[in-house]
């Protein structure tokens, strides 16, 4: 889930339709700004209409199927559902917010709500009484917990999580004479890579069918990594580095939410940067620039440019709709610590400050967080919604597609999770780390270099 580069989580534009009454808008692309209609329905007379907006396409049939629900039961509201990718989104929500015209309720960002928070244009939730009973034990640990700010109110209701896992093509697996159980007990360490490595130096092939653990090897001209990479790697690494900085017992910042003091100057993350972008001198890792855009992660592992990748259980319906690829996911290495640990994240529905229909937006947005609400969203998602309803619904859904997800949700049944890094600041703090991941990326700098970084940063808070 990253700031202004969370793009992993844009999505594709679905073409399904589950629209039965609600007036939904889908963006003709991921990061344009056309809309075209998908609904037709109108308001009925004297319902009071309100404005929802999401930026995630692939979410926009499950939500839409909710949201109908939710107008079946409430007639007097009526939800004009509008979709954006993930650029326009941000602008036009922004816009909104200065003319005044902008949604009621949202999908909102854990990187965004902050500086929402601070220009007042975010309700508080705690004082709407459709949303009373809603409380933090209706959803995963820790999942409240990020959407309260620094005052103690909620700003928003959890609406999904996200964890990490390996994904990779079990045919390729296969044809290495390897099986899923090779992959499911994996260690790692920042000394020398552990098992994980071992793996990823067997999986790695050069232009001349030489392996990566095999005399002879050329790292300069590798034919398959065994880790792929996305385009981009920035200061919260949540599908990269995060999880094997956070399995070395490694935390971002000097409180699980709000801290005021980043830990980028730890020996654990130092260690842990120059084994992971090390990968790339020892021919195991992309090299910076060697795939853009244009060939994301998954890309790679179908075209067999890669062997496996870390990738976020938003994009498990991406993967496993990869023509030729027979999708497996196996869970994250343990660390030093003891235990895999995947980075937890999760977006939340907000309430404008400009709304003149808070009560109503209100009441959407408690639906969506009900059992009935959740079990719809669960059953349709791409995606684990917030509450273990919701969470067990999805996990049957794509058990019933041949596909066993657990990898994911295991994290969060057992704990090995570390929260995604609310803080203030997360502009200025992209901003000033970007460049260093980059550098080390490049081989350029080294993991002891980014105590310099970690100076600038923590300046910021004061």
């Amino acid at each position: 889930m990253t700031a202004s580069t969370h793009h992993p989580r844009r999505g594709g534009l679905s073409r399904r339709r589950l629209l039965t009454g609600s007036a939904a808008l889908a963006a003709g692309a991921a990061g344009t700004a056309a809309l075209a209609s998908c609904g037709t329905s109108a308001a009925p007379t004297g319902a009071t209409e309100i404005d929802y907006w999401l930026w995630d396409a692939n979410q926009l049939p499950a939500y839409s199927a909710a949201i109908d629900a939710f107008m079946a039961q409430n007639p007097d509201v009526f939800v004009r559902v509008t979709q954006l990718g993930w650029d326009d989104y941000w602008t036009k929500l922004t816009a909104g917010f200065v003319a005044g015209a902008g949604p009621d309720a949202f999908a909102d960002h854990l990187a965004r709500y902050p500086e929402f928070v601070k220009l007042g244009v975010i309700a508080p939730l705690d004082d709407l009484a459709p949303l009373a009973e809603v409380t933090a034990d209706r959803f995963q640990d820790g999942l409240q917990e990020l959407w309260t700010g620094q005052d103690g109110k909620r700003y928003g209701i959890p609406k999904d999580y996200d964890t990490i896992a390996v994904l990779y093509d079990k045919n390729m697996l296969e044809e290495e004479g390897l099986t899923e159980e090779d992959l499911a007990g994996l260690d790692w360490n920042p000394e020398d890579g552990g098992s994980f490595e071992r793996l990823l130096a067997r999986l790695t092939v050069d232009e001349n069918g030489v392996r990566g653990d095999e005399d002879g090897f050329d790292p300069t001209r590798v034919a398959r990594y065994g880790l792929g990479a996305d385009a981009g790697i920035d200061y919260v690494g949540q599908t990269s580095w995060s999880a094997f900085a956070l399995a070395t017992g490694w935390t971002f910042t000097d409180a699980d939410t709000w801290g005021t003091a980043f830990h980028y100057d730890d020996d654990r993350f130092a260690a842990t940067m120059d084994w992971y972008f090390g990968l790339v001198d020892k021919g195991l890792f992309p090299p910076f620039g060697m795939f853009g855009d244009s060939s994301p992660l998954q890309t790679q592992v179908q075209s067999g440019r890669a062997a496996l990748g870390l990738a976020g259980s938003w994009m498990i319906t991406t993967w496993a709709n990869l023509e030729g690829v027979d999708l497996g996911i196996a869970p994250l290495p343990t660390g030093p610590a003891g235990t895999p640990m995947s980075m937890f994240n999760g977006l939340g529905d907000s309430i404008a400050a400009q709304s003149e229909h808070q009560e109503e937006a209100a009441r959407l947005i408690a639906f969506l967080a009900s059992d009935e609400a959740q079990q719809i969203i669960g059953d349709r998602a791409p995606f684990f919604p917030a509450t273990d309803v919701g969470t067990e619904a999805a996990i049957a859904s794509y058990a019933e597609r041949g596909l066993d997800v657990t990898a994911f949700t295991d994290r969060v049944e057992a704990g090995e999770t570390g929260l995604y890094p609310l803080v203030e600041n997360s502009a200025a703090i992209a901003s000033i780390m970007q460049p260093a991941f980059d550098e080390c990326w490049m081989r350029r700098i080294g993991g002891a270099d980014f105590a310099a970084y970690n100076e600038r940063v923590n300046a910021l808070f004061g």
